[in-house]
């Protein structure tokens, strides 16, 4: 709930908001067992990539902490006001920085837009299970087929 009541302000430094929420806003860290820092963005990070992952991947080895990030493809190149970001990249670039971070943090990427979900973590992990589920049923289904056929 107290995500509703959250205003957007500040600068556009992902750097400095990355550094502020894991070196200062993690209170009591030492009493959790884990912690996730979701990160809702709509483009690319001004800094590069590498200098963001080396960063990420520092700050939460200490820490049982992952980065998760839910990134919101808004109309190619622009923000909702027309107007071009400060560094500019296609929403498949930016995707693939924000997948490269994630990795580094142990985290979770999803990629979504207005015309439905583009990429994500969490339902690839479904889809894998969901495989493992049905080979592992057809092989049962061999097995008790060839104990039958021997009965």
């Amino acid at each position: 709930r107290w995500v509703l009541s959250l205003e957007c302000k500040g600068s556009r430094n992902f750097m400095s908001a990355l550094r502020r929420a894991v070196e200062v806003d993690f209170k009591d860290k030492d009493k959790h067992k884990s912690q996730g820092l979701y990160l809702l963005t709509t483009g690319i990070p001004d800094q590069e990539t590498h200098t963001i992952s080396a960063y990420v991947a520092e700050a939460c080895s200490g820490l049982d902490l992952q980065l998760h990030v839910c990134l919101f493809s808004v109309t190619e190149g622009t923000d909702s006001s027309g107007i071009i970001p400060a560094r500019y990249a296609t929403p498949r670039e930016t995707a693939s920085a924000f997948k490269e971070i994630v990795q580094a943090a142990s985290g979770r990427f999803h990629w979504f837009g207005e015309a439905g979900i583009f990429e994500s973590d969490d339902i690839t992990s479904i889809i894998s299970e969901m495989e493992k589920a049905k080979n592992y049923s057809q092989k049962c289904a061999f097995l008790v087929e060839s104990l039958k056929q021997r009965s």
